[in-house]
């Protein structure tokens, strides 16, 4: 498969990834599926200490501990779960993250984290002191690098402006393009990278979308969902499916250097990783997908 370097860092990624979230709990079963990403040749594995209460990280450090190397590992920090009350709390201080990713480490069963990402922000955030946290992680070996996980592009700019981020995770497909009006070439300009998650708009991207597109996505009316889906599958080439063209659509941003699909199941790993074996979109091919779907069809969130 083929590795794109990480911004300005010396992390060599897959193109494509494996998003975590959706592993569930079965942790045998979330297991397998981490190992075939491995054996499919997958070295990107995204994980947060919010997914499943920690549960996430937990399964994931299992299912690498014996595979440490071969594996870019990244997590994520910036929710607070506070003791006896349902949900989390946002809270980017340097006091939490510094102790927030020793519990991660530990979870994990590794002492250093290749990729730690702020999972949010603000603007009213104490973002000097939050870089701080960060820096000072990276000099005592506990990260190697950071990046911020967000769709803000007033935040995105700060921290693009005040630190040493090599990544900005957003969500970026066919059906939301905001990141191509101002984020993408922001980061072009400093040589950081996007890590792109949702690049399949919830399974709406796929050839079993229509199911999916019956319910509102964004901004789009089930039936203008319902268009797209047929209208894309029409332009979909003999050696390529749907799904795939969705998957290479953000990669055809030189910006872009993983998307990361989540996967459930054996069989929608195997279809991810499938995606590498195609040949990426043709200028033409751009051209026609970005006529049939709608850039910045909403408001960017700020």
């Amino acid at each position: 498969m083929r590795k794109n370097r990480l911004g300005q860092s010396d992390l060599y990624v897959s193109e494509i990834g494996l998003g975590c979230m959706s592993l569930g709990t079965d942790e045998a079963k979330a297991i397998s599926i981490v190992h075939e990403a491995l054996d499919q040749g997958i070295n990107f594995v995204d994980t947060a200490d919010l997914y499943d209460e920690g549960r996430n990280e937990e399964i994931i450090g299992q299912a690498i501990r014996q595979r440490r190397q071969d594996v870019i590992l990244t997590t994520k920090v910036g929710n607070r779960r506070i003791p006896g009350q349902d949900g989390w709390s946002w809270d980017p201080s340097k006091a939490y993250i510094k102790n927030a990713v020793k519990d991660s480490l530990k979870r994990l069963q590794t002492d250093y984290i290749d990729l730690y990402q702020l999972h949010g922000g603000t603007i009213e955030d104490p973002i000097d002191e939050t870089i701080e946290a960060f820096e000072e992680l990276k000099q005592e070996g506990l990260i190697r690098y950071y990046g911020i996980s967000s769709i803000r592009p007033n935040v995105i700019r700060e921290y693009v402006k005040k630190s040493n981020i090599v990544s900005v995770m957003s969500q970026y497909s066919i059906l939301d393009r905001r990141p191509e009006e101002e984020i993408l070439p922001l980061l072009a300009k400093h040589g950081i990278s996007m890590i792109a998650r949702g690049p399949l708009a919830g399974g709406i991207l796929s050839e079993r979308g229509r199911s999916k597109a019956e319910k509102n996505y964004l901004d789009y009316s089930s039936e203008e969902l319902l268009n797209l889906h047929d209208q894309l599958s029409q332009e979909t080439s003999d050696s390529r499916n749907l799904a795939q063209t969705a998957l290479h659509y953000p990669l055809a941003n030189p910006s872009v250097a993983v998307i990361i699909p989540g996967a459930s199941s054996l069989e929608q790993l195997k279809s991810n990783v499938m995606a590498a074996d195609v040949a990426p979109l043709t200028s033409e091919e751009l051209a026609d997908i970005q006529r049939i779907s709608k850039a910045n069809r909403y408001k960017l969130h700020v």
